[in-house]
């Protein structure tokens, strides 16, 4: 493997190597990004102008001495000049934009050239699953899993054990580069399995906790739930009959308090004597009442007799 090889995300800029005093940088770009060219190095002694090429072949923009620059073959995106000193921005980067990018200064005595960069435009990952295709255990000390970590075009197998909660990749394919240059990997992190789905300037992931697929499928978590759930069943059965039996007395009770019930008889009644239209009444104290009926008294006032007066 070469030395200088160093993978790098995004559009950050880190020297790979240096020989015979060519500065060579490797640069990962998304799809979509600018990408700042930089040229750091002093101007050799009569120098006429700059010229930034692509795969040593096409140039794409050249400067004069003063800095000024032309450009002479267009990218996908188009340039941006940010900076006064020969440095170039290759905007909205395409798959077909990558290359190598060299600054080439022409002299009297020669092209010299001062710097290099291999840019790869790479896209975003597809999104990645995890799926557990099966879970064996015989107890809830041990459990194996087997799940496979799948994107849209590949996918790799793997198993993982646990015992006492203690998990480990047991065999299978831990990892496999895709058609399209991205890495596929699955792996066991803190008791966790993550499937995950990477290049160097985007990534993807999927996961799921070891320990907890393996309770989940614990016979003994299992037998408890169907014991809670048969437990619930029976008090919701006992209380609906225990209701339906008071319900029931309740109505017995109130019947036969209407067949208990005792009737008075009807009582006759006397009436008042006729009462004198000739007798003036004169009411004395109150009225005592009688058992049989009530007592009045009056007050009889004589007539005069006329024989007298005559």
């Amino acid at each position: 493997m070469n030395p200088c090889v160093v993978l790098l995300f995004a559009v950050s800029l880190q020297p790979l190597c240096k020989t015979q005093g060519i500065i060579v940088t490797p640069v990962f770009v998304l799809k979509g990004r600018d990408l700042l060219l930089k040229f750091d190095a002093d101007l050799p002694d009569g120098v006429s102008f700059v010229d930034w090429k692509i795969n040593k072949t096409v140039t794409l923009v050249r400067f004069e001495p003063s800095g000024n620059p032309n450009v002479l073959h267009n990218s996908t995106g188009g340039f941006d000049f940010p900076e006064k000193n020969f440095s170039v921005t290759l905007k909205n980067l395409q798959e077909a934009d990558s290359g190598v990018y060299a600054a080439v200064a022409a002299t009297f005595t020669g092209d010299k050239l001062v710097a290099e960069y291999k840019v790869t435009v790479q896209g975003p990952v597809t999104p990645v699953e995890l799926i557990v295709d099966r879970v064996d255990s015989n107890s809830s000390e041990s459990c194996d899993l087997h799940v496979t970590c799948r994107t849209h075009n590949s996918h790799i197998n793997s198993t993982f054990r646990c015992v006492d909660r203690v998990c480990s990749q047991e065999g299978g394919e831990p990892s496999e580069v895709t058609t399209s240059g991205a890495s596929l990997q699955v792996y066991l992190l803190n008791s966790t399995i993550i499937c995950n789905h990477s290049n160097q300037v985007h990534w993807t992931q999927d996961l799921n906790t070891a320990e907890h697929l393996c309770s989940s499928n614990d016979p003994l978590l299992h037998s408890g739930w169907i014991i809670g759930i048969t437990l619930i069943v029976v008090a919701i059965v006992v209380l609906f009959v225990l209701l339906c039996y008071l319900q029931r007395r309740r109505i017995s009770d109130s019947r036969q308090i209407v067949n208990n019930t005792v009737y008075e008889d009807p009582q006759e009644v006397t009436p008042a004597p006729p009462q004198n239209e000739n007798s003036t009444y004169s009411l004395v104290g109150h009225p005592v009442p009688s058992s049989t009926q009530p007592e009045t008294i009056y007050a009889t006032v004589k007539k005069p007799d006329r024989s007298s007066n005559d």
